[in-house]
């Protein structure tokens, strides 16, 4: 009886297979199941081929519609040109300044300002004590600024100074800064200027000062 049980279950069990099969044929599954199990080649990546750098042209910089008919700009640097006649300085040994004492600085001040006292007193003037900077290494003269809001130019100009031999020397005055900058170096230079040193500035037009020097290292004497 067992036996017979086997055989119906097997001749069942086989029955269903057959069908299973042939639904599979029919749905073509087997050629799915095929192509699932085997592996199929990865297509290439593609490169995107590299293109040469060409050397770079400064005159095909892409350029703003405003500047575009502009010509190009040069960023090389271009000498100044120095002011007045060419000079040839010799460099002055920092390290061997002479520094006045205080009591003869103070004496050439009072000398000075006897002097400007003596000028017409409706021409403006000044007084202006030397330092080292003013004479030695940065040669930077600073103008008093209520003097120059007063009685200078509001803008960058060329202003004269004139010695008492009549002598011109033509200096850069920046207003924004109320000093004397280039051109300072050589009147300084040309006038053997040194520390203690006082002179007098009288602006005797717009942009001329009339400049008389009383020496630290000469009592009682005005001169150049």
């Amino acid at each position: 009886m067992v036996v017979a049980k086997k055989s119906a279950y097997e001749a069942s069990r086989q029955k269903r297979l057959e069908e299973n099969k042939k639904r599979m044929e029919e749905l073509n599954l087997n050629k799915l199941a095929q192509a699932l199990r085997t592996p199929s080649p990865s297509p290439m990546k593609k490169v995107k081929p590299k293109v040469p750098k060409m050397p770079l042209d400064p005159s095909a910089i892409r350029r703003s519609s405003r500047v575009a008919d502009l010509p190009p700009r040069s960023y090389k640097e271009v000498p100044i040109e120095p002011m007045g006649k060419p000079r040839s300085y010799q460099r002055r040994d920092l390290l061997n300044r002479v520094y006045a004492s205080y009591e003869d600085r103070q004496y050439a001040i009072q000398r000075a300002q006897e002097l400007q006292s003596g000028l017409d007193q409706d021409i403006p003037s000044f007084v202006k004590p030397m330092l080292q900077s003013h004479v030695t290494g940065g040669f930077w003269l600073g103008l008093p600024v209520q003097f120059c809001k007063t009685h200078l130019p509001s803008r960058d100009v060329i202003i004269n100074l004139v010695d008492e031999q009549g002598e011109e020397s033509p200096t850069k005055y920046l207003a924004l800064k109320t000093g004397l900058s280039g051109g300072w170096r050589g009147f300084a230079i040309d006038h053997e200027l040194v520390d203690g040193d006082t002179a007098v500035f009288q602006l005797v037009e717009p942009t001329t000062f009339k400049v008389y020097i009383i020496r630290v290292n000469e009592p009682g004497e005005s001169s150049n």
